[in-house]
């Protein structure tokens, strides 16, 4: 029941920053922005599970982090490397199953998007004369593709959808920041972003599920 309840506030929350930002104070901006995210780790730490304890830990850790790099975000660098930082956990958490192996055809379109991902957008941001931020997005487009690569061993596919959720919504990102202007740009970004944290958040009950199947 509680589990419902603080997914449906961080839903009603999440819609309503997307939806209303540019109503919301200036000085309250973040606040609401952040909002869902504390239901969502409220959420994922409140989980009963069985015998997955380092998983929901790892996971309860990444969130944090990405709730501090959407608070921080404001300072480019810093927020994402405290995303970058979340996404390492959720590799961890990830890593830490094996339910099933990656497919062939996974690992070649994630290497293709990755490589393509950074030929753009990397490329653009050397040409502006920033080689730090330049191998900072570097860094990022690998450790987010690894995060997606990981997520499809766990064999939860609230894992695996939030993962490729999360690739779209920072692709959408970097391209509108770093290239060129998107069309609703922060309506997609935040939709898939929450919508990514949300399904990851409850990939914890479902692996476990899967886990207690293993077992029996």
């Amino acid at each position: 029941m509680a589990r419902k309840i603080l997914l449906t506030l961080a839903v009603l929350f999440g819609l309503y920053y997307i939806f209303f930002f540019s109503h919301i104070d200036q000085s309250l901006k973040l606040l609401y922005k952040v909002i869902p995210m504390i239901l969502i780790i409220v959420m994922a730490a409140t989980q009963k599970t069985k015998s997955i304890k380092k998983y929901q830990l790892l996971i309860v850790i990444g969130l944090i982090f990405c709730m501090v790099g959407d608070y921080t975000l404001q300072w480019f660098l810093i927020g994402l490397t405290s995303f970058l930082i979340g996404h390492i956990f959720y590799i961890f958490a990830f890593s830490s199953t094996n339910e099933q192996p990656v497919p062939t055809w996974a690992k070649v379109v994630l290497l293709l998007y990755g490589v393509a991902m950074a030929s753009w957008i990397a490329t653009t941001v050397f040409k502006s004369g920033e080689t730090v931020l330049t191998f900072a997005v570097l860094a990022y487009i690998s450790i987010i593709l690894t995060m997606g690569w990981t997520a499809i061993r766990t064999g939860s596919s609230f894992a695996i959808i939030g993962a490729i959720l999360f690739i779209a919504s920072d692709s959408y990102l970097a391209i509108n920041k770093f290239v060129l202007p998107l069309p609703f740009s922060h309506e997609v970004i935040m939709m898939t972003y929450y919508s990514a944290q949300i399904l990851i958040a409850l990939s914890i009950l479902q692996y476990s599920e899967i886990r207690s199947k293993v077992v029996q």
